[in-house]
């Protein structure tokens, strides 16, 4: 299950069962602060928990602080950390430097319609918008322009916004068994994903649980109705071969991607891009493409290679982050 469900789900079935719960959720960070702008997480009064704002020491400080607000039945407090060696009234002893500040909110009965909406946003694949403030949790079918918005006048007028549904796309051509394993791998991040494959019934895409969507296609050239370019679309070909791998690279490479990648040997992709500069393709499209895909950790089984990839695709995920 997502893990973002899990949380809204303890949320939910604490309020319906008239247990109070806080939602801790980290409103704006910077600098290496272990938790990241959006993290979030639920305490019950029974001490059920389902989330992170970052762990450690930190974390554990922030679930007592919860405690002590379904205790005291305060509703609302939003708390800076600071993160430095410094032991201080708002320093978390923590090496790491860095701030972040946290929401803590009791949640109410009134909750639960928004709730309830955000939760059938995320089992239907949909997106749409989270909006916290003084006054509680709303939910909007609007889709935002941007992943999270938080806006700071006082303690008691504020606004955040946050981008809700899978934020990046994630296409794998080729269903065989590194693309088994890599959406295994993916299905626990932020990657609504799609496999696509020419065969009928392969028994690796027919066990593919992990993946979103699953299309079997006639021909690989049939790839450029299916998948459009996109800021946050990543890319991964690993079919069955060589030629079915040029058909889909020649497809895709005029696209716009964050990231376009291809899994093959040296030689084989010395071969075709040897090919491609001679038919005189932009330089520019070449340049763009991830090959040899992932990062060199020798790998050789599937998950391996999974994980080369994904560490690669992680890197430049999150390349321009602070």
């Amino acid at each position: 299950m997502n893990k973002q469900l899990l949380i809204w789900n303890l949320i939910i079935e604490s309020l319906q069962r008239q247990i109070p719960v806080t939602l801790l959720y980290v409103l704006e960070s910077s600098g290496s602060s272990p938790g990241r702008q959006g993290f979030f997480m639920a305490v019950n009064a029974e001490g059920n928990m389902e989330g992170s704002i970052g762990g450690g020491i930190m974390e554990h400080r922030f679930v007592e602080m919860a405690k002590t607000t379904l205790a005291c039945n305060n509703s609302t407090i939003i708390r800076k950390q600071i993160h430095d060696k410094i032991s201080g009234k708002s320093s978390s002893g923590m090496i790491c430097s860095g701030e972040q500040s946290v929401l803590l909110y009791l949640l109410k009965p009134t909750d639960v319609a928004p709730i309830q909406n955000i939760i059938s946003l995320l089992k239907n694949y949909r997106q749409g918008t989270l909006i916290l403030s003084p006054s509680g949790i709303q939910f909007d079918a609007e889709i935002p322009l941007n992943d999270h918005v938080f806006l700071k006048h006082s303690e008691t007028d504020w606004l955040y916004k946050e981008k809700l549904g899978y934020k990046n796309l994630l296409s794998i051509i080729g269903g065989g068994h590194c693309s088994l394993a890599f959406s295994k791998l993916m299905a626990g991040m932020d990657f609504y994903i799609k496999v696509y494959d020419k065969r009928v019934n392969l028994k690796t895409i027919v066990e593919n649980d992990a993946a979103h969507e699953k299309h079997i296609i006639k021909n690989y050239t049939e790839l450029t109705q299916h998948i459009s370019s996109g800021v946050n679309h990543y890319v991964v070909i690993m079919t069955f071969g060589y030629r079915t791998d040029d058909v889909a690279l020649r497809t895709l490479m005029h696209k716009e991607f964050r990231y376009l990648g291809l899994l093959g040997s040296k030689e084989k992709i010395k071969k075709m891009f040897t090919q491609y500069k001679k038919e005189n393709l932009p330089e520019q499209q070449l340049q763009r493409i991830f090959t040899p895909i992932g990062i060199p950790i020798k790998s050789r089984t599937p998950e391996e290679i999974a994980i080369s990839i994904a560490a690669e695709i992680i890197r430049e995920k999150n390349k321009f982050l602070p």
